[in-house]
């Protein structure tokens, strides 16, 4: 029985820890959650086959917001644990929920109608471990009030957009399916492009696998060098 309580002592806070991509916005303009298709509730997508890994559970429908930016803009995703707490004296994503934080963007007709798991996404922005500081992405999000800050490429066609954030934590990765996927998707219009071609992308689902070094893995033990799942960011001409 106490082996039973223990492990129950342990997975409340882990379950607490869950966490939700929420605002944006863009140099001083805080968007807060208008543009953003919000998950129902804290909790990760765990299939890497499952059409919710593109935008999360309820995601492929749209809002009725859009955030408007030029092309060139800094942008940022934000993330806490429980929905509108903006509190940086929480942790945005913790209970040792440790991973890499990515953000892709996908070019679509209409953002308030694009269901995500059809687009073509190509990313713009990751952190995933730094062996040197034993810094992970989502130590970041910690660290800046849950913010993760990146730039709208600028060589990219004018138009609509969904921007894709995601952390993954690793904390219980070491057996398949057991690395846990939050995201979030935010319709976005682009505006000002002073180059009109697209990045290749891939499909979510799709890019994932369960056995992909940097989703299999025991961040407890020497991984060593961590691999971060997807493809790789795209080139730098394009900003």
């Amino acid at each position: 029985m106490k082996s039973v309580l223990a492990a129950a002592g342990v997975l409340a806070p882990l379950a607490a820890a869950h966490s939700i991509f929420q605002q944006a916005g863009s140099g001083s303009i805080d968007f807060g959650t208008s543009c953003t298709r919000m998950p129902p509730n804290n909790s990760p997508v765990t299939s890497v086959g499952s059409a919710d890994l593109a935008c999360n559970v309820g995601g492929s429908r749209g809002v009725a917001g859009l955030c408007e930016v030029k092309a060139g803009d800094s942008f940022f995703v934000e993330m806490h644990a429980q929905p509108n707490d903006r509190s940086c004296a929480n942790e945005a994503i913790g209970g040792n929920h440790f991973g890499p934080v990515i953000v892709y963007m996908a070019k679509v007709s209409d953002a308030k109608t694009a269901d995500g798991a059809s687009a073509s996404w190509f990313k713009v922005d990751e952190f995933g471990y730094d062996a040197g500081s034993k810094t992970w992405g989502t130590d970041t999000l910690n660290k800046n009030c849950g913010k993760r800050t990146f730039k709208i490429p600028s060589k990219i066609p004018a138009g609509d957009y969904l921007v894709r954030a995601e952390a993954i934590a690793l904390h219980t990765a070491g057996s398949s399916g057991g690395a846990q996927f939050y995201m979030s998707c935010y319709q976005v219009r682009v505006a000002g492009s002073s180059g009109g071609q697209l990045p290749a992308g891939v499909k979510l689902p799709g890019a994932y696998s369960a056995s992909d070094p940097g989703i299999l893995i025991n961040i407890w033990g020497d991984f060593g060098t961590y691999k971060i799942p997807g493809p790789a960011v795209i080139d730098q001409s394009y900003f």
